[in-house]
């Protein structure tokens, strides 16, 4: 017999309800299991919702950075410079296509990349004719980026932009809604189950025009190109050829059946993680705790609600313990990428970005998803109060 746990004891979940399982039984119930017209449909509501009409989805978010790269031309040789304040993944794609990668260090008080320490590094790096071929902005937690300032930069330097915006579905930079790319050139979202939406295991990327579309539609199915999208009448109808190398990155229609039924309640989500983190705000105040700064004009989707511990007295791994112990989830968002084995075995160690680092201690991430309520918000802050303030036996 399965054991329901309470909401608090995740740090973010799904939110899973009638309709979405009815879709996914009517998804299976239909002709189609795999490319059929509901991922067709998905890609439609997406682009809607994100006022971009060059989607693709494919099997999760980490499909959609692989994609994201190599539509950009990333390859052997290429030099991909992000934050290390991201989940590996961020990384990852780009190394396994044979890119260098480097960091740019974090704005303390957005935690995302710093414009300004962007901006540094890319004057050395002209210097010494090392410049990169792309940058790739993570919107940390659902916080935007400062995107126009990125644009800016790239436009003078030459490098293009791709916006990791796994946990930022249903976010606003500005009047912008993340994923449109008026400041970059291609974005990509994650439908793993913590995220904004889910299809169990899925992802999207959002292109600039449509070559990179068909590029990328070619790309998620083997390189496959079929007469249809080359335009050629001499070729009979069930012939298909492989152009490029691509691999199998096709999300099914069960997931899409679950994403279009998602994304119903995008907005409903978004909204209710915005009136949870102003409780944990207002609750917070006077804990020696710091939160993520979102800039005026932004509208953060609250991917996550990151504390940072002001008072050196108090470790964070006791507070994990704490929380846990006491029936609260939480996590530790994240490692930075270069502090990782693999990564110091190409050369990074730690020392060498120090904001992230910093903000790597005193970091924890408590619960917050859609399936809380203000009672829920209110118990972990009470928790919370109780740690800072009484005396611990772990």
């Amino acid at each position: 017999m399965e054991v329901k746990r309470k909401p608090i004891e995740f740090y973010s979940t799904q939110s899973v309800n009638r309709n979405d399982k009815k879709s996914v039984i009517d998804a299976l119930s239909s002709d189609f299991l795999s490319r059929g017209p509901k991922i067709q449909a998905f890609e439609r509501k997406l682009g809607k919702w994100c006022d971009n009409e060059w989607v693709v989805v494919v099997n999760s978010g980490t499909s959609a950075l692989q994609l994201a790269y190599q539509v950009s031309g990333i390859k052997e040789g290429s030099l991909v410079w992000t934050t290390p304040l991201t989940f590996a993944a961020t990384a990852n794609a780009a190394v396994s296509l044979g890119a260098e990668i480097d960091f740019v260090d974090i704005d303390p008080e957005t935690l995302n990349l710093c414009p300004l320490l962007l901006e540094e590094k890319l004057k050395e790096a002209k210097k010494k004719s090392k410049l990169p071929d792309c940058l790739t902005v993570v919107h940390f937690a659902g916080n935007p980026c400062e995107m126009e300032k990125f644009f800016s930069l790239s436009r003078h330097y030459k490098f293009k932009i791709i916006e990791d915006a796994s946990h930022a579905l249903g976010a606003y930079y500005k009047e912008s809604p993340i994923g449109s790319n008026e400041y970059s050139d291609i974005s990509i979202f994650s439908f793993h189950p913590v995220k904004m939406i889910t299809t169990g295991e899925g992802g999207a990327l959002l292109l600039s025009s449509k070559n990179e579309f068909e590029l990328a539609d070619s790309l998620r199915s083997h390189g496959m190109v079929t007469p249809s999208r080359t335009g050629s009448t001499k070729k009979p109808m069930w012939y298909y050829e492989q152009q490029y190398l691509g691999n199998n990155y096709r999300m099914s229609e069960i997931q899409a059946a679950l994403g279009l039924s998602q994304m119903k309640r995008l907005e409903e989500f978004v909204k209710k993680r915005n009136e949870l983190a102003d409780i944990y705000s207002v609750s917070l105040e006077k804990m020696p705790i710091k939160t993520q700064t979102i800039l005026k004009n932004n509208k953060s989707s609250y991917h996550l609600y990151t504390i940072e511990i002001l008072d050196k007295r108090f470790s964070r791994d006791d507070l994990y313990l704490y929380l846990k112990k006491n029936g609260i989830g939480c996590q530790v968002h994240y490692i930075p990428v270069h502090m990782h084995p693999f990564y110091k075995r190409k050369g990074f160690k730690k020392g060498l970005f120090k904001n992230s680092e910093a903000y790597f201690e005193k970091c924890l991430s408590v619960p917050l998803h859609q399936g809380l309520k203000k009672k829920d918000v209110l118990e972990v802050c009470s928790r919370l109060e109780q740690f800072f303030t009484k005396k611990r036996d772990l």
